[in-house]
Formats: C-alpha cells, structure tokens, sequence
C-alpha cells in the first residue's frame, strides 16, 4: 500500500495572520465546524462566542452543512488544480 499522507493536497491555506482556514470557509466557520467535529455527535453544543460575547448553540446539522460547503468548494479546488497542472505538460501529447 502506498503511503498518501504526504502526497494528498491540504484542504486548508493559511491566512495573513497564520490561522489554518478550510476550502470554502471563512475562519469562522472553520473554527466553528472544528469544534463542533470534536463534539460528541447528537447532542446540542455550546460552540462558539460571538464578538458580542454571546454563545451560539449549533447541533449536528450545522457540521453538515458546513462540511458540504467545505467539500464541495474543495473538490471544485482540486478540478481545477488538476486541470492547470495538465496544460502545463508540454512533454504529453494529447492528439
């Protein structure tokens, strides 16, 4: 078996301010979908405080919705990262 731990494209950029941040979410739906994915499933959660202090509480619902927007902003990412890279070989001759 191959070892594909090195070699799998992130699904993740970093920001400005160093901050890992997921395809297709801001930083705060990131850290709000990494809380939630730490959460025992099932249950209503406490995940996150707002800038005004106050706590939203989220369900499994909401990791859901948040991972289809990751993973369908990622899978876009990656037709077009493959698309690029195949332009860029010269030496393939597609006739």
């Amino acid at each position: 078996m191959i070892d594909q731990r090195h070699n799998a494209p992130r699904r993740y950029f970093v920001d400005a301010q160093g901050h890992r941040v997921l395809i297709g979410l801001s930083l705060e739906e990131t850290t709000e979908f990494e809380t939630l994915d730490l959460a025992p499933t099932g249950t209503m959660q406490i995940v996150a405080e707002t800038g005004m202090g106050q706590v939203a509480a989220i369900d499994d619902g909401r990791w859901l919705e948040l991972y289809s927007k990751h993973e369908g902003a990622w899978r876009v990412w990656i037709a077009q990262s493959q698309a690029g890279r195949t332009q860029d070989l010269g030496f393939v001759n597609y006739a």
